[in-house]
């Protein structure tokens, strides 16, 4: 009993204890404060929500709109259609037409490797697209398409569209694709587009830029690129989850590039590389009164269409390997020795400078020497028997070396380059095109900075007859031509005649540029220097009788044979001996009508022998077609009248409004 007592009596003994350890209004304290804190931090919370539901609400609700709306809508970039090219009668030189290209996003493609090897099953992809297309997407955002394949056959589209749901990311975008009808007949002045690289990105304005896939590389499409590309427009597209177009919630139509009208003929560009007839040369005709290039022709050529997409390995190395250099522009870039066809500018030189008289007869044996040194080299003339007594006239007609070589050591090199510069010979011609260079013609400043030699007599008698250190190109010889035509009045030569405006119809002519007159101290010498010319071609004795005896037209010309090597062979030898490239080049320069100039013309062959049987049958086809299409009539009077630009009727092409979609083809032509 007092054991069991004990026990209960313990327990209640701490419960007592306990009982009287508590303290109500310390627990309710706690009890507050604690409660107030949780409430605190819920209502922290609840307002930093809040705080964040305004802000995206209110301060950021267009960020956050626009990014939703990018979930659903995408800009396009609309290219604006090249503008077009036509030569001075409105035949189109450079067209679009429409075109499929595969386009690829990478963001959407989930194993490109994959998606690429798949399909190539579906349409033909080589290396080249697949080496272009995986350099563009390192250099690109991830969500631009990058196009694949450019040109895609009917049967390739087909094939796609019906296997389109295997390729997520990949789809068929309608183009408008530059197209040259006259393939390699005018590849030399117009030049082509290719694809647009880096380089030539980071020269243009980019955002004007977005869409386009090529951009002019060489010759009026390079030169003129800003002109010919427009301004680039945009569409606003819904599209669905998955990035199918929905519809168009805004647009912004492009601007078309202007369309240029150039000064050049079609036909007589054709001509021209007929008559060269794949032999590696340069022709160039210039309308004398204004500058107008009527033709530049480098022969032999090649197809710019080859490069438009991307030309194949195997195509360029062969173009590239070949000998006889079809990329290499001949008429802008090919310098040469211009031989005797520099005698009429260096006989009006001897008259300007009193070295020689117009009708003043002087001996010209078979060779001349250096005065003053009995023992000196015999400068030869061509004609084992010279010319005997001879006058201006006389010595352009037959080319008589042996007149020059006098004249041209009395005349000086100083007092020959400070003249012959007068005709654009040895500088820039100006012309609106890449790739012209400018020759050279030689001086004592020249060599000794060149060379770091003294002149001498001897180059300066060699000079004379267009040998030694003096380079033309055939530009720079038509312009010169072209100059001493019109007694001294000469135009920078140019392939920009007008522009057209392919919204409003409006074509714009472009005026010439005078250069510096070259004026003489009379006019008998330019009739000296003219009656010679004339005489070349229409007298038995003259070098290029053979060739224009029977030709319906008056021409002045003359003709050249430049050597290209030292005088290992002479005129006995037989030319098939001779190796090739040491053949000699052949030079012809003309004008016509003589009295009234419509056109003028200079022709070089390489290594085809003298000028009268390789260059000169070239300016007669070219100056017969020119006048007889042109510029004569039955008659022989003069009709010709340049095409005013606002009379010209340009032909349409496939050029699309619609900025490459082939579905909504437009006329672009001026009405």
């Amino acid at each position: 009993m007092p054991r069991c007592w004990s026990a209960v009596s313990g327990q209640d003994e701490e419960v007592l204890r306990r009982e009287s350890l508590k303290d109500p209004i310390r627990e309710r304290r706690q009890f507050a404060w604690r409660a107030a804190a949780a409430g605190l931090v819920v209502l922290v919370v609840y307002l930093g929500v809040l705080g964040r539901l305004v802000d995206l609400q209110v301060f950021e609700h267009a960020r956050y709109v626009g990014l939703a709306q990018d979930n659903r809508v995408h800009i396009v970039a609309l290219p604006p259609p090249r503008g077009l090219i036509y030569d001075r009668h409105g035949t189109l030189l450079a067209e679009n037409v429409p075109s499929y290209a595969l386009e690829v996003t990478p963001e959407q493609v989930p194993d490109m490797e994959a998606t690429l090897a798949a399909l190539a099953d579906v349409v033909a992809l080589g290396p080249n697209d697949i080496r272009r297309f995986k350099a563009e997407m390192r250099a690109k955002w991830p969500f631009k398409s990058i196009t694949l394949r450019f040109n895609l056959t009917p049967a390739e589209v087909s094939r796609f569209a019906v296997q389109r749901y295997r390729f997520p990311g990949v789809d068929i975008a309608a183009r408008l694709r530059r197209h040259y009808p006259f393939g390699s007949a005018m590849v030399d002045a117009v030049g082509y587009v290719g694809q647009i690289d880096i380089r030539e990105l980071q020269s243009v304005d980019a955002r004007n830029y977005e869409g386009t896939s090529h951009y002019g590389k060489t010759g009026v499409e390079n030169f003129y690129e800003t002109r010919l590309h427009g301004k680039v427009g945009y569409e606003r597209i819904e599209v669905n989850a998955r990035g199918r177009p929905i519809r168009v919630l805004e647009r912004q139509p492009p601007v078309p590039g202007e369309d240029l009208v150039l000064s050049l003929d079609a036909g007589l560009q054709q001509v021209a590389l007929r008559a060269l007839a794949g032999r590696a040369g340069a022709a160039v005709a210039i309308d004398p009164r204004n500058g107008d290039v009527l033709a530049l022709v480098s022969s032999p050529s090649y197809d710019p269409n080859w490069f438009v997409d991307g030309i194949s390995s195997a195509r360029y190395n062969a173009l590239r390997e070949n000998a006889f250099r079809p990329l290499f522009n001949r008429a802008l870039a090919g310098q040469y020795p211009p031989a005797s066809t520099i005698k009429p500018f260096m006989a009006l030189a001897g008259m300007q400078y009193g070295i020689v008289k117009p009708d003043e007869p002087l001996p010209a044996g078979p060779y001349w020497r250096i005065p003053g040194d009995p023992a000196a080299r015999k400068y030869l003339d061509w004609r084992a028997s010279g010319h005997g007594m001879t006058a201006v006239a006389k010595a352009i007609a037959e080319s008589v070396d042996t007149y020059f070589y006098p004249l041209a050591y009395k005349l000086g090199i100083d007092d020959m380059h400070r003249f012959l510069s007068r005709f654009g010979l040895g500088k820039p011609t100006g012309i609106d095109t890449v790739g012209a260079l400018s020759g050279l013609l030689p001086s004592r400043e020249w060599k000794r900075r060149a060379r770091g030699q003294m002149w001498y007599p001897g180059n300066t008698v060699v000079a004379g007859i267009g040998q030694g250190f003096m380079l033309t190109t055939p530009l720079q010889l038509a312009s010169a031509t072209a100059t001493l035509s019109m007694r001294g009045k000469g135009f920078r030569p140019h392939l920009l005649r007008a522009t057209h405006n392919p919204r409003s119809g409006a074509i714009t002519a472009l005026p010439s540029t005078p250069l510096a007159p070259v004026t003489l101290h009379s006019s008998r010498y330019w009739a000296a220097v003219i009656t010679g010319m004339k005489q070349v071609t229409q007298q038995r004795n003259g070098t290029a009788w053979a060739v224009f005896r029977d030709f319906p037209y008056t021409v002045g010309g003359k003709t050249g044979t430049a050597q290209v090597t030292s005088q290992l062979y002479n005129t006995r030898t037989d030319e098939a001996s001779i190796p090739y490239k040491l053949r000699d080049n052949g030079l012809f320069i003309a004008f016509a009508p003589a009295e009234h100039p419509l056109i003028a013309v200079a022709v070089v062959v390489e290594h085809n022998g003298g000028g009268s049987r390789s260059a000169a049958p070239v300016a007669r086809e070219m100056i017969g077609y020119y006048l007889k299409h042109n510029a004569l009539d039955a008659n022989g009077q003069v009709t010709f009248k340049p095409n005013a630009p606002q009379d010209l009727r340009l032909q349409p092409s496939q050029s699309s409004g619609a900025a490459g979609d082939p579905s909504r083809v437009v006329k672009h032509a001026a009405q």
